[in-house]
Order: C-alpha cells, then sequence, then structure tokens
C-alpha cells in the first residue's frame, strides 16, 4: 500500500495500545515507539517495532498515533519536556491522530495548540476492548480535517477493520464517543438487572442471555460480556471510574445543550451505588479497578440475590 510509506509514530502502549501497535505492524507499518513504562514496549521490538526514549525523538514521524489515559496526558506528551510538539513549528508530526477518550475542550485545546506549530489533529477513539481488537472487530470515529483523515484512513482502518466513521470537523467525534459509552452504561445497567430477574423467578443467567444474544436485542457488546456475568469473571475492560467520568461529561452535554436524559442520569445514580458498595470488599480499590460488568454484584445485593458461578462455558463471539 501506498499508505505503507508514512513514518507512524505510536505513544501509549497499555491494554490498548499494545494490540494497536501489532495490528499496524502486520499490515506492514514502519512504527516507532514511546511508552512511559519502557518494558511494556519492549515485546513489541521483537515485532519489528522500534523504541524511542523520548517522545521528542518521534516528532520526525509522518503520522503520531497517541493512545493514553486522560488529556493531560496527552497534553504532556505533546507539548511537556521533551514532548513530540515542544519544538516549534515545523518540527512536529504531519498529522498527530488520538485515539483516548477525552474532554471536548481539551480536544480543542490541543487541536488550537498543534495547529500553531503546522500539525493537523484527528481525534480518532475507538469503540472496543483489547479482545475486541484482537478479533478484528474494532471500529473508530474521527473528525478533524478531512484531507488529513484521508491520510491517516488507512492506518486506523488497519487496527480497526470495523470501519471509522468520518463525522466531520473539529471534535464531533468526541460527542460521538461520549454518547456511546454513555449508552454502553445504560445497557450494562438494564443487562445486569433484567437477568436478576429472570434468575430470581428460575431462569439460569447463561440460559437467560443466550436468548438474549440470539434475539433482535443482542448484539456484539451483550455477547462479550455474558461469560463476565454468568462466571463472574470481573477482568478488567474498563473500569467503573472510567464509565463514571464519561456518563458524567454525557451529562454535561445534555445539560449544555437542554436535551433531556432521564435514563442516563439514573445510571449515573445506580453506578454510584457500586462505589459505596466496594467499601464492602476487603480491598476497594482493587474491586474498583475490576471490571465494570461488577455492578452486577451491587444490583444483585440490592435484589437480595446470592450470585455464584454458573461454570458454564460462554462463547464470546471474539474467540479465534
Amino acid at each position: 500500500m501506498a499508505a505503507n510509506k508514512h513514518t507512524i509514530g505510536w505513544i501509549g502502549i497499555g491494554r490498548m495500545g499494545f494490540p494497536m501497535v501489532e495490528r499496524l505492524l502486520k499490515a506492514g507499518y514502519s512504527v516507532s515507539i514511546w511508552n512511559r513504562t519502557r518494558a511494556k514496549a519492549e515485546p513489541l521490538a521483537a515485532k519489528g517495532a522500534r523504541l524511542v526514549s523520548t517522545p521528542a525523538e518521534l516528532a520526525g514521524v509522518d503520522i503520531l498515533f497517541t493512545m493514553v489515559s486522560t488529556g493531560k496526558d496527552v497534553e504532556a506528551v505533546c507539548f511537556g519536556r521533551d514532548g513530540v510538539a515542544a519544538g516549534g513549528k515545523g518540527r512536529t508530526p504531519r498529522i498527530v491522530v488520538d485515539c483516548s477518550s477525552i474532554s471536548v475542550e481539551e480536544s480543542a485545546g490541543l487541536r488550537t495548540r498543534l495547529s500553531d506549530v503546522g500539525a493537523d489533529f484527528i481525534a480518532a477513539p475507538v469503540s472496543g476492548n483489547a479482545k475486541v481488537i484482537k478479533a478484528g472487530k474494532l471500529s473508530a470515529v474521527a473528525s478533524g480535517p478531512r484531507a488529513a483523515f484521508e491520510t491517516v484512513k488507512p492506518c486506523i482502518l488497519a487496527f480497526a477493520p470495523q470501519g471509522v466513521s468520518y463525522v466531520g470537523e473539529g471534535e464531533l467525534s468526541r460527542i460521538c464517543k461520549i454518547a456511546h459509552n454513555v449508552m454502553l452504561g445504560v445497557v450494562i445497567q438494564n443487562l445486569c438487572e433484567i437477568t436478576l430477574v429472570a434468575q430470581k423467578l428460575g431462569v439460569p443467567r447463561h440460559a437467560f442471555l443466550d436468548f438474549i444474544n440470539n434475539s433482535v436485542m443482542g448484539s456484539m457488546f451483550t455477547r462479550y460480556k455474558s461469560n463476565a456475568l454468568v462466571n463472574l469473571d470481573w477482568t478488567t475492560t474498563f473500569t467503573p471510574e472510567l464509565l463514571r467520568k464519561d456518563l458524567d461529561l454525557g451529562l454535561k452535554a445534555a445539560r449544555d445543550l437542554n436535551v433531556p436524559v432521564p435514563v442516563t442520569a439514573a445510571t449515573r445514580e445506580a453506578l454510584q451505588a457500586h462505589f459505596g458498595t466496594a467499601r464492602l470488599k476487603t480491598d476497594p480499590k482493587a474491586y474498583l479497578e475490576q471490571d465494570f460488568a461488577a455492578i452486577l454484584e451491587t444490583a444483585a445485593l440490592g435484589a437480595g440475590v446470592k450470585l455464584e458461578s454458573e461454570n458454564v462455558p460462554v462463547p464470546t463471539g471474539l474467540d479465534g
């Protein structure tokens, strides 16, 4: 591919960044990477990536991707000490693509600062987790200058082959991602509630969720979360704290735009109860670092239901 001629820089090798870079390498791209904890990035060197010691060493790449935790982290790797864009105009990547989940305001601020030093900025948050990436079912949404998007689109499709939707200029993709995660919170809360109703009436969780997944209401999300709800596997894909942050962002946007969102508000309060339930655990902090699907336990506590793993193999739809 002609696009493979572009040199790629990547910052952030976490649960998501690692498999995303793997897919870029497999697609034949030349990728140079930096991660705050170098040891986490070292296995990618064996797969063909080039490791650098500071973000500033990535200033010469054509396209830089960032996949970090917060807006402050994106700002730090771009404009902090040894930042990739700290060298000033003409000494930055031509295009910066941020796949992190950050606020609209943070994204807009970064766009302005990057424009001032001559770099185009594409906001491209993704939908899925590490297992979704490995299964080749990750998707993305993007906004920013159209020409820059067309340049980076083949790269994004390498790690998000399910598709990348261009939604317009500026930070519109951030709004889409916030809305996406609001829906995620509402769906998991409702899925937990109706599963408990069925269980209390005598329906095994695995049987009920099998029906849901085979129905018109089933989705990729309900399928890959079913194993967690059936076998009480809270291996982390997304934490309750991150979900709470996104619900708050969604509620703020709705208030600012005078859009009533009563279901979102109720979901936010239900999720807050989970943080209270965590105090019943031996290590509340560790418990809240587990997957957000553990809100099933909080819902079960309120319903007077004793949960036990059903020890039933449940296909996720992401295997193979």
